[in-house]
């Protein structure tokens, strides 16, 4: 699977790479390895540019910043960075070119080797990094030799190139990315959810269903979804599939023929058994999944859905699931502190990831709040009322929940935490504190953005922890 596998079609051929950020650098390295003339295009201009553009030119890389919409004279193929805009004036000069635009997963894809490892595809609104990562300790619990890779980790581009080999890989993929991967043909894939986001990028809703759903195009083996989110097999009904490709549920109840769901705590597998019709496979107990949250427990299904399309035996799912500690700031316990449990999820940054983080706990106190990316409030508020015992508001459209809250449980009582400087989730985290009792959770669920009090939700995680710890001093 190593670089010397891949064909020379691509020696001399003129590529624009957009974007100077972790996957264009990579995209243009790996394609000036292989004898493209590569040229970088970026709107920035700061020191950090300047910086990478110098140790680029020192590899026969050009660069050209402070200018994202002209196209390079000669481009024969541009190649983006996931978070660019699909109206990007550089892509309207490239589409009146006839010039292709693709993305990194593309360019990957593409330069796969002949003996490459399959792969098994992730995506959703939410719970794809934790899935992706469930599915690769799965795989390395039946002795695969595999790697988490795509939107997280190392740039995928590189895995495909790089001397190490894999037996299969487990590949999160976003909806930037599916959109810009139009060659991408998965062993599996799971759509986790659909819910509204990054509506701002793709123009609808409907686009950006149709951007997730490009993860069944050409699947093999299994095309897994969400049976609690029909939209999610909707996807695969219109997926265009190999013969033989099966539609795999997963279900937090029981589960029927071709689906894996759960049963008096045991999760258990109905599609990948002989006599599906009667059989059913134990996989794990639910106190195997780390945390055992439903949402998570989704996850696990999920993860073991692809496992087992790869055709892995039941005993790797279970120690695969009880290896797997998922990544910090999500739903992650914090400490007790006078018999009240701090839970921090702040990687919960869009009303669908803090609904399904409300629904582990009852009753709570919710901490809420950041910049909301436009969306509304009210549904999450209406779902989620009844588990509330209050509700501490912070950021800056902190007043959006508010209103919502005024709106649907009114009698919920509200915090309001007006400062935005360091110290403001230190006040909120004390707000919380009075409000709770004992047996109650505090959560830090914002289903916001951070970057207007944090540079990202890890350090709003991090804060959230500091000040219980803080609180847990005081009050030992």
């Amino acid at each position: 699977m190593g670089s010397r596998q891949v064909s020379q079609s691509w020696q001399g051929m003129r590529i624009t790479v957009a974007g100077l950020g972790v996957s264009g650098i990579s995209a243009a390295r790996a394609l000036a390895g292989l004898g493209a003339v590569v040229t970088v295009v970026d709107g920035g201009d700061s020191a950090t540019h300047r910086e990478r553009a110098a140790q680029l030119a020192e590899e026969g890389i050009s660069v050209r910043l402070g200018d994202a919409e002209t196209l390079p004279e000669g481009t024969a193929l541009v190649v983006t960075s996931p978070g660019w805009k699909p109206d990007s004036p550089l892509f309207a000069a490239a589409a009146e070119a006839g010039v292709d635009v693709v993305g990194d997963v593309e360019i990957a894809w593409r330069l796969r080797g002949e003996k490459a490892a399959p792969w098994l595809a992730i995506t959703g609104t939410n719970g794809k990094t934790t899935t992706t990562q469930m599915l690769a300790s799965i795989l390395r619990a039946a002795g695969l030799r595999t790697a988490a890779v795509g939107n997280i980790g190392t740039p995928i581009i590189d895995v495909v190139l790089g001397e190490e080999t894999y037996d299969v890989l487990a590949v999160e993929l976003s909806s930037y990315q599916l959109h810009w991967a139009p060659s991408l043909r998965a062993h599996s894939a799971a759509v986790l959810n659909l819910a509204p986001d990054h509506l701002d990028w793709h123009g609808s809703m409907a686009a950006y269903a149709a951007d997730k759903g490009r993860i069944y195009e050409g699947n093999t083996v299994a095309c897994v979804y969400n049976v609690a989110d029909p939209a999610t097999e909707d996807l695969v009904r219109e997926a265009d599939v190999e013969e033989g490709c099966r539609a795999i549920g997963f279900t937090l109840g029981s589960p029927g023929p071709s689906q894996l769901g759960v049963v008096d705590g045991i999760l258990v597998d109905r599609a990948f058994v002989a006599n599906r019709q009667k059989n059913a496979q134990e996989l794990a107990e639910v106190a195997d999944v780390n945390p055992p949250a439903p949402h998570n427990i989704a996850n696990a299904l999920a993860a073991a859905a692809l496992a087992r399309a790869f055709g892995v035996e039941p005993k790797a799912v279970r120690d695969g699931l009880r290896a797997f500690r998922p990544d910090a700031h999500r739903i992650a316990h914090v400490a007790d502190v006078d018999s009240v449990a701090y839970v921090d999820d702040s990687k919960a940054t869009n009303t669908h990831a803090a609904e399904a983080s409300l629904a582990a706990y009852e009753p709570i106190v919710w901490i809420a709040g950041g910049l909301a990316k436009g969306a509304s409030f009210d549904e999450l508020v209406q779902r989620s009322a009844k588990r509330l015992r209050g509700v501490v508001l912070i950021g800056a459209e902190r007043h959006l929940i508010a209103e919502a809250l005024a709106r649907h449980a009114p009698e919920v009582p509200v915090v309001d935490v007006e400062r935005t400087d360091t110290g403001a989730m230190s006040e909120a985290v004390r707000a919380a504190a009075g409000l709770a009792k004992p047996g109650d959770t505090v959560l830090l669920a914002p289903a916001c953005a951070s970057m207007d009090m944090f540079t990202n939700y890890n350090k709003r995680g991090e804060a959230f922890a500091e000040a219980v710890r803080e609180l847990a001093a005081e009050r030992a």
